[in-house]
């Protein structure tokens, strides 16, 4: 039986972005970020904290996401995604990994309903393979379910490397040139984005990463070539809502430039 999903824990492992209130704040118009992309790090290091095994802070941390897709949803994001599996983590404890692809594939089918009523769009993306006929069933269930809700756009990234989804996408635009499909003399970026995996996704505007650790780890290169990155030292199963208000209340105070002056 798939294990279910704790809520989001009420503990916190350390200083968090500073809490803009009780209520969602308000930004200005054509401030507010339209894609948000978390890395979600520090699970391990929550249960270790408290003398818990690392699936413990997994659990938690599972738990933390119905928290922050509430705050999207108030803060009215258009999209959020979330890097919960990538391609390196297969190098894991195997244990570790079963644990961690279940509790995923227990997320999708305990709250489904829930993310429905809400409004949310429910899509994953990444590589099938290795993935197994069960927890796929629940992505491709979930998806099915919520294609038509417009709120927000939830995607959870599983066996995902952006090195990976680039070389993927030059090799299948090489096959497309070669076949006469492509004209090389007009390949340009938009053309080479067509290729990713989701193109339908706009760039990403504010990039944050928890745990303390300043580094993208592979999540959405292309993606957030002029993204805003926020690195903050609060453990995943720690971040909720008021987290991501505060970081979109310093994207919204940042001057973005896209490389001019």
């Amino acid at each position: 039986m798939v294990p279910s999903v704790p809520t989001a824990p009420q503990e916190r492992s350390g200083p968090a972005l500073p809490c803009p209130g009780g209520a969602p704040p308000a930004i200005p118009v054509g401030r507010l970020p339209g894609h948000v992309a978390v890395v979600l790090d520090g699970n391990g290091r929550w249960a270790a904290g408290r003398g818990l095994p690392r699936t413990e802070g997994h659990r938690a941390g599972a738990g933390a996401v119905l928290d922050t897709v509430d705050g999207a949803l108030q803060l009215g994001l258009r999209h959020l995604s979330l890097f919960a599996f990538s391609t390196e983590n297969w190098r894991r404890d195997e244990k570790e990994v079963g644990e961690v692809l279940r509790l995923i594939g227990a997320f999708v089918a305990d709250h489904g309903e829930r993310l429905d009523r809400q409004g949310v769009r429910v899509s994953w993306s990444g590589g099938r393979g290795r993935m197994g006929a069960r927890l796929l069933g629940h992505l491709d269930a979930i998806a099915a379910r919520t294609a038509d809700n417009t709120r927000l756009e939830l995607t959870i990234w599983l066996n995902y490397g952006a090195r990976d989804e680039l070389w993927r996408a030059a090799r299948e635009l090489a096959r497309e040139s070669v076949a006469g499909r492509v004209d090389p003399a007009e390949i340009d970026a938009r053309t080479f984005a067509r290729y990713l995996y989701r193109p339908d996704l706009p760039d990403v505007d504010l990039f944050i990463r928890t745990s303390g650790e300043q580094r993208l780890s592979n999540f959405l290169l292309w993606q957030s070539a002029y993204a805003e990155l926020l690195f903050t030292e609060t453990l995943w199963p720690d971040f909720g809502h008021r987290d991501l208000w505060a970081a979109a209340v310093a994207y919204s105070e940042r001057d973005r430039r896209f490389g001019g002056c």
